[in-house]
């Protein structure tokens, strides 16, 4: 009897190759531990100080990979490939950007085939922001039922 092999890997349903790099574009930072640079500054065969002061930034409290201009987004990741919407440091990248999206489904790329199957149009880009904001959690009664809700509220920006 031959022997069965089994691949125990989750089935995915998104295409990194056929994406336009939402998650290197879309959010505002991208934060790296001490064993990121380090990893950083063995790709590029540099010190840590060096990797940490061409590559990365402090943004508030935390240390992230420095951002440029994009083609489509407004900014982007340092190390995205523009034209080819790729990552030029793949066996170098930060943890994050290995974990990411850390499930079977991506979001941005179920937004990206929704698009484009709406507009029938396999170019098509949807332009997509994220935007944090505090937010304060409350509980209310719902009077046609009785019972209580949990609502999230935010002060809109002035």
């Amino acid at each position: 009897m031959a022997k069965k092999i089994t691949d125990d890997q989750p089935r995915t349903y998104f295409d990194c190759a056929k994406c336009p790099a939402f998650c290197c574009s879309i959010y505002e930072r991208v934060e790296v531990k001490k064993r990121d640079i380090t990893r950083l500054a063995k790709h590029f065969g540099v010190s840590y100080e060096t990797a940490q002061r061409r590559y990365t930034t402090k943004w508030e409290n935390e240390r992230v990979l420095r951002r440029v201009k994009d083609v489509i987004f407004p900014e982007t990741c340092m190390f995205l490939d523009q034209e080819k919407r790729c990552c030029t440091i793949y066996h170098g990248r930060p943890g994050v950007c290995r974990e990411y999206p850390d499930r079977v489904r991506c979001a941005y790329y179920d937004v990206l085939q929704f698009e484009r199957r709406q507009q029938d149009d396999q170019t098509v880009i949807p332009l997509v922001q994220i935007t944090f904001r505090e937010v304060k959690k409350a509980e209310t009664t719902n009077d046609n039922e009785g019972g209580t809700e949990r609502v999230w509220e935010w002060e809109p920006e002035k």
